[in-house]
């Protein structure tokens, strides 16, 4: 077990094996409950809602060692990207990124997608799924040029990341694309629009207020993505979801592709996709290459303290930290510039440039420290995050694992830290 130097009058501050939390309803209560089974005592974090006490993780889901990525095993690749049949101006913009081979889910969805099946995309997060879903849709536009594809997701970040990744594979292919999204003028995003864009990509509420100003026709769109859907699920979405997939033309081609697939999603794919293709890659129930422990404070006024330590170690060279609220982030923030630290912030009350901004800093080296609400803990690509620090808990499992797959993507280890009460 190892052990943290805790402020004084603190007492011992250990990472521990033991702390679990569940989602439940607005109105949240929480406490520790203590337990042993004979040999050790351990910890569950419980919270309380109207009806009574729920279930709890499985504690054991948030300690375990890094493997190391050269032998973690993977599912066999069957295809180089050769295999496909791009088109030439494809292919030689694959060749620029150095793609040769596939990850397993670009492997075994793309062959599918360009076939013109629907499909049910199960993967984790960092296994290459944009990639799997953006190639063969590049490929059928630049074929056709009548073709258009919406995709849709949960946050502006990931919206503007796929942007990203379309322009450099589709690089001189004269293929063009808006993105459509809240916190940016909505004025030019419909300037976007009336260009007749190829590809639009955008998120679900900011989609469903230009349909309302008759500035997008969803039923102009053959080619349907759904990215990260248990998240927009989440996020309080399905009506929004239902309305746009309601007004799309028939016969359409769908990919939906999720880390999940609950039973709102299952309810969802029964309704709106025809003999979808199922395909699962999914790397484990965590990332199998983040070191994940816990740190155990014994009371809130020694929290800060402790992550001050923390982040004063050699190793933390460029640290990613989840706080639950936009004024918890904000708070954390300045405490730590206030501190000497090179930090900046990202919530959902932050307009798109102010975001931006912060990540660019972040991402360049400027700063060293982001601290960000669960806005920040799906789609963001961002290279050599050494360390995850859940400063509070998350609200569930499946947003735990998505947080901590900001660190230790593709060959690269790194290291997940949660703080839990005492």
């Amino acid at each position: 077990m190892l052990i943290i130097n805790a402020p004084r009058g603190a007492g011992e501050i250990t990472m521990s094996s033991y702390f679990t939390k569940q989602r439940f309803g607005s109105r949240n209560v929480s406490r520790n409950r203590r337990f042993s089974n004979g040999r050790s005592s351990f910890y569950f974090k419980t919270t309380r809602r109207a009806g009574g006490w729920g279930e709890s993780i499985d504690i054991n889901k948030f300690i375990r060692k890094a493997v190391d990525p050269a032998v973690v095993r993977v599912d066999e690749i069957k295809h180089a990207f050769a295999d496909f049949g791009f088109s030439p101006a494809l292919s030689a913009n694959l060749g620029k990124r150095n793609y040769s081979k596939p990850t397993p889910v670009q492997d075994q969805s793309i062959k599918h997608i360009m076939g013109g099946k629907d499909i049910i995309g199960l993967a984790d997060t960092g296994t290459g799924k944009t990639a799997a879903f953006l190639l063969p849709l590049i490929d059928k536009v630049y074929h056709n040029r009548q073709e258009k594809v919406l995709i849709i997701t949960p946050t502006r970040e990931l919206a503007l990341q796929i942007d990203n990744e379309l322009r450099a594979f589709a690089q001189d292919m004269r293929i063009y694309s808006a993105v459509c999204v809240g916190g940016m003028p909505i004025y030019a995003q419909i300037h976007s629009l009336r260009r007749s864009p190829n590809f639009v990509i955008g998120t679900p509420g900011r989609l469903k207020d230009l349909n309302l100003r008759h500035q997008i026709r969803f039923e102009q769109f053959k080619n349907i993505v759904l990215d990260e859907v248990d998240r927009m699920l989440d996020m309080g979405f399905v009506d929004e979801i239902r309305n746009i997939l309601g007004q799309l033309p028939s016969p359409r081609q769908s990919l939906f592709f999720s880390a999940t697939l609950p039973p709102r999603i299952k309810e969802l794919t029964r309704q709106f996709l025809t003999n979808p293709v199922t395909v699962e890659v999914k790397t484990g129930e965590t990332a199998a290459n983040v070191e994940q422990d816990v740190v155990r404070v014994p009371n809130q006024g020694a929290k800060f303290q402790t992550l001050h330590d923390l982040l004063n170690k050699d190793e933390l060279k460029k640290v990613l930290i989840f706080n639950e609220t936009k004024h918890g982030v904000e708070k954390l923030t300045e405490e730590l510039v206030r501190s000497g630290f090179r930090a900046e912030s990202i919530h959902g009350n932050k307009r798109q440039s102010q975001r931006q901004r912060s990540l660019t800093l972040f991402r360049d080296g400027s700063v060293n420290i982001l601290v960000a609400t669960d806005v920040a803990a799906r789609g963001l690509d961002i290279r050599n995050i050494t360390h995850v620090i859940n400063y509070t808990v998350p609200q569930s499992f499946n947003d735990y694992i998505h947080r901590i797959g900001r660190t230790g993507r593709g060959a690269s280890t790194g290291k997940a830290l949660t703080f839990v009460g005492a």
